[in-house]
């Protein structure tokens, strides 16, 4: 299976640099629903059979053009969504940015055991990531390209446990593509730091502590 894993458009919790990671979320900025709409013509090169989404709103929105474009439904997936923040939720001070961010990098350099402030640890992430993965690969053919369109830590550090770089930034729109499956294994072929509509749709003035692993 071919995996594109898609960021969410922007939202204004990120142009705040707040810890928004609880359902049902924050909705898209005018910028967020340009960079969504720019997602369907570039990935006219892509023979996509299915859209799936989070159960955040963000997430639903930014599919929703791919979806129209292709004439498909987006599948609402739970377990794609954001790294809970836990007792970190809305908070946009450098102390919580800091500790959510060193939580992160933690699980991203396998140190599953840590847990984030008032939060689950990386096992726990990486339970319901997985299975939410798996799920969607179960649906769907062996030889299948799916686009998911899931949150910035979560794909960093679902794709850093699959060859993707651990220090790497996920803008708004950015993605990861991987091909595999669950039962042998996925890899990281390509890296899309910037929105996928290109470098001039990102806000550099955000603070988007989701999606920068050094966000401080």
């Amino acid at each position: 299976m071919r995996l594109i894993l898609i960021r969410h458009g922007e939202t204004p919790s990120n142009v705040a640099g707040a810890l928004d990671t609880a359902a049902p979320g924050a909705p898209l900025t005018p910028l967020g629903h340009r960079q969504a709409a720019a997602v369907a013509p570039v990935l006219t090169v892509e023979r996509i059979s299915a859209v799936h989404a989070s159960p955040l709103v963000r997430t639903q929105l930014t599919a929703a053009p791919l979806a129209t474009a292709r004439g498909l439904d987006v599948v609402v997936t739970a377990g794609l969504e954001e790294i809970a923040a836990g007792g970190l939720e809305m908070r946009a001070d450098e102390e919580a940015i800091a500790a959510y961010a060193d939580t992160v990098a933690a699980w991203i350099g396998g140190d599953l055991g840590v847990e984030m402030p008032g939060g689950p640890d990386g096992h726990a992430f990486f339970e319901r990531y997985d299975a939410a993965v798996a799920a969607i690969a179960a649906a769907h053919a062996d030889d299948a390209t799916v686009a998911a369109f899931s949150h910035g830590a979560a794909i960093r550090t679902f794709a850093a446990r699959h060859g993707g770089p651990a220090d790497a930034r996920l803008l708004n729109t950015g993605a990861v593509v991987l091909e595999g499956s669950p039962r042998a294994g996925w890899a990281v072929t390509r890296w899309s730091r910037d929105p996928l509509g290109g470098a001039h749709l990102a806000d550099t003035a955000a603070v988007d502590p989701t999606g920068d692993p050094d966000p401080v």
